[in-house]
């Protein structure tokens, strides 16, 4: 049997458009993505110096209003009450870290259960007291949903390091949100969250050594050794990858190396915290049962495939998970603080003026006897 024969230009245009096809099936191929940082100044990227750690403090803020005094200067920040940040906004900015400043900025979350800390800046010592005076204060008033909502392209690497393993014993969620930045010394924080909800850019490049008398390379990698060790502890004692130490060795200051959504995970900077999930695994399966567990386990795993890859803000990640619990059978009753998310089902703070009008509460009664319970030493984690 005899097959008709084909004209050439037939064939050739067959064979051009199987090509065509297979290009357009093809996947393309992924770019990972450097930028030029201009934030490559001593007040911001990833800075060590000499400096020696601060003294052993004489006052234990957790158990006295006399705390010593201290202003914010690095940055701005803000207490908000809420979780909705499209529709609240960030609250009013506050810069004096006295203790009745801080209260008088926190009062309203007592009664809604959450604190959002809107931080933008510079990473240094007093972003440190900042993280520490505002997680006790919400000890003191019982606010367990601690947010830092963070906006940093850096700073001090040895107050990085601080303020992460405060956060660690605190029990914080750290937010990145859409057209913000966590870059260099700030993704050392991210290692110090129970949990981190990232939309916005991770980015990270080499330590700058600071008043380096280094000649050779030799010299100076024997100066940024003792700080590299200090962090590759840093991030194991909180369940991050250490090898993220070390990548950040390979990358210039001068440029930024921006970290794709796959090595968030692998390096365990996003989502729950790997080593705080272990703790809390114990302390729930007491408190809330194994089936509770269970469930909380199937949830993160959707979670993270459906909701946390997300690239349209904080605000609809939320929403996601939202939407996901009920399948998991939350929020629980039992256990409904314990439950995923839990800082999402709290209730709008009621403002003192719409109380007042109200005549549901004496605004400064309220102050009052919140500033006596406040004075009380706080009460340390479960």
């Amino acid at each position: 049997m005899r097959f008709p024969r084909l004209p050439l230009i037939a064939v050739l245009g067959a064979a051009l458009l199987a090509a065509a096809c297979t290009a357009e099936q093809a996947p393309a191929p992924k770019v990972l993505k450097t930028q030029t940082s201009a934030d490559n100044t001593a007040d911001f990227g990833a800075v060590s110096s000499d400096v020696p750690p601060p003294p052993k403090k004489k006052t234990d803020i957790a158990h006295t209003t006399e705390w010593p005094d201290a202003t914010l200067e690095s940055g701005t920040a803000s207490i908000s009450c809420s979780t909705d940040y499209v529709e609240q906004g960030d609250g009013k900015e506050f810069k004096d870290l006295a203790f009745f400043s801080v209260l008088d900025a926190m009062l309203p979350c007592k009664d809604a259960g959450v604190v959002r800390l809107r931080y933008r800046g510079r990473v240094a010592s007093d972003f440190t007291t900042l993280i520490e005076r505002v997680g006790n204060m919400a000890a003191r008033m019982d606010i367990h949903q601690r947010i830092l909502d963070i906006d940093s392209s850096g700073g001090q690497v040895e107050d990085a390091i601080r303020a992460g393993d405060i956060m660690a014993e605190a029990g914080w969620t750290i937010w990145v949100r859409e057209n913000a930045v966590c870059h260099s010394a700030c993704v050392l924080l991210l290692a110090g969250g129970d949990d981190r909800v990232i939309s916005g850019a991770v980015g990270i490049h080499r330590i700058i050594r600071i008043q380096s008398e280094a000649s050779s390379r030799a010299e100076l990698s024997a100066e940024l050794h003792e700080v590299h060790e200090a962090m590759k502890d840093y991030l194991q004692r909180n369940g991050a990858g250490v090898a993220v130490a070390d990548f950040m060795m390979t990358v210039p200051n001068r440029s930024l190396r921006l970290l794709t959504p796959e090595e968030l995970s692998e390096y365990g900077l996003v989502g729950r915290n790997a080593a705080q999930e272990d703790l809390d695994r114990i302390r729930l399966v007491r408190r809330c049962g194994l089936d509770f567990a269970r469930r909380l386990d199937g949830f993160y795993r959707a979670y993270e495939q459906q909701c946390a890859s997300l690239d349209t803000g904080v605000d609809a990640i939320n929403d996601c998970g939202r939407a996901l619990r009920p399948k998991y059978g939350f929020p629980d009753d039992k256990c409904p603080a314990d439950s995923p998310l839990a800082a999402l089902d709290v209730k709008p703070a009621q403002t003192a003026d719409a109380a007042a009008e109200e005549g549901a509460i004496d605004v400064a009664t309220k102050a009052e006897d919140a500033r006596e319970r406040a004075a009380r030493p706080a009460k340390r984690r479960q």
